[in-house]
């Protein structure tokens, strides 16, 4: 079996999905499994929808309209006759959302937040998986809480790989195409999680390990994975081969074609991954399997912006030893910071981070109590792997390098842009 994956961007539109089935035409859909997320940016509009509901805003319902009214929209651009029964299963889902956000009790975020976004990519396949049916491509849908079981951490849930195992190689029907959702699982009450944003490639992998797939394909509007960014610098070449370890080091360093925690359920049973481009499917694209590190070997540029810098240093003129580094790092863990950089010396340490749930303000209470706290804010961290001269010089031209690291294959400069 084969997995395709089709995030947001690719399904945004009618076009979009008339798209993919184009792609499975040039492809072939049998012994296939389809990941898709929610189409477009649907997410963030139920993101607003859950902050409408919290803050008891008269525009909450007005939002929940504007998600229905973008999908309204696609199915009449999809389907001719509104007796389909696309139409009443999209909304009996929306039925739910409402229902959901009437009756529930609960006050705490992050289980609502799991809740109400899962709406996106159940509606999303529902239609797709409609729209394949009705153009004469058989089709099964897939309830993925139904597969793949985690626990009860809610927006970054940990899967249980066991019984995702026997959910998924007991119930999945080869010889045919089957459609499910990206992000989603349950936990042991059958409420809805998620596996951390941009977790649907996590989902392909999650099934490509369960069911011992052929190859897992990443569809993407861009011709595979780059040396860099193209949003952020110019004239990036195409990797046409990259190994799991390099793939999961440029992962690691922040690389966004590729979620981190993706690669390594492949790399365990040594599924190759490919990253393709849905506008030119029939291009080779990118592929990651076990061989070469690099192929071509160039520099690669990663930059992840809007980090936090925080440099904290004994108050006392002690040292910073094993035992004050241990507690900074369960602080850190307890306030969910994602640590990207470390460096320390006798009586300083300085860690960049992704504050990516905005608890900065309480972890810095915390640590004053104890250390001398300096920190800049929106600063970004750029990596190179594979690094020479010419490269580290042109991403150092024009910024205020607050931090800079060097290894033997990668360097890492935190700066503030000038």
């Amino acid at each position: 079996m084969r997995i395709f994956k089709f995030g947001g961007a690719s399904v945004k539109d009618a076009a979009g999905i008339r798209n993919v089935y184009d792609v499975l035409q040039k492809t072939g859909y049998e012994d296939v499994l389809l990941v898709v997320s929610a189409m477009g940016k649907t997410t963030n509009a139920l993101e607003v929808v859950i902050k409408n509901y919290f803050e008891k805003s008269p525009a909450l319902q007005s939002s929940v309209q504007e998600v229905k009214k973008y999908h309204n929209q696609i199915l009449m651009d999809l389907f001719e006759d509104e007796k389909n029964a696309v139409f009443a299963d999209v909304n009996a889902l929306f039925a739910d959302l409402e229902y959901f956000l009437n009756q529930n009790k609960s006050p705490n975020y992050n289980f609502v937040y799991d809740q109400v976004v899962s709406f996106g990519e159940l509606i999303s396949t529902k239609i797709i998986s409609h729209y394949m049916s009705f153009m004469g491509i058989k089709t099964q849908w897939l309830d993925v809480r139904n597969f793949i079981k985690t626990d009860n951490n809610y927006r970054d849930a940990t899967v249980d790989w066991d019984l995702t195992q026997k959910n998924i190689s007991k119930n999945v029907k080869k010889k045919i195409l089957n459609i499910t959702q990206g992000f989603l699982g349950s936990d042991e009450n059958n409420f809805t999680t998620t596996l951390g944003r941009e977790g649907s490639d996590y989902t392909a992998a999650i099934f490509a390990y369960c069911l011992n797939a052929q190859s897992v394909t990443i569809w993407k509007d861009v011709p595979g994975v780059m040396n860099a960014d193209p949003r952020y610098f110019e004239n990036t070449t195409l990797l046409n081969q990259i190994s799991y370890r390099e793939a999961i080091e440029l992962a690691f360093y922040g690389a966004t074609v590729i979620h981190p925690k993706t690669l390594q359920p492949l790399q365990r049973k040594e599924i190759p991954l490919y990253v393709k481009s849905f506008i030119n499917p029939t291009l080779p694209g990118t592929s990651v399997s076990k061989g070469a590190d690099l192929e071509p070997l160039l520099p690669c540029f990663i930059v992840k912006k809007n980090q936090l810098l925080i440099s904290l240093s004994s108050i006392d003129f002690s040292f910073i030893m094993e035992e004050n580094i241990s507690e900074i790092f369960a602080l850190l863990h307890q306030y969910k910071m994602k640590v990207d950089l470390i460096q320390n010396s006798a009586i300083s340490f300085s860690v960049c981070v992704d504050d990516k749930f905005g608890n900065f303000n309480q972890l810095k209470n915390i640590l004053s109590k104890k250390f001398a706290v300096t920190y800049n804010e929106n600063v970004s961290l750029y990596t190179i792997r594979h690094f020479d001269d010419k490269a580290a010089k042109m991403v150092e031209k024009n910024k205020d390098v607050l931090l800079k690291q060097v290894s033997r294959e990668t360097m890492q400069i935190v700066a503030k842009e000038n």
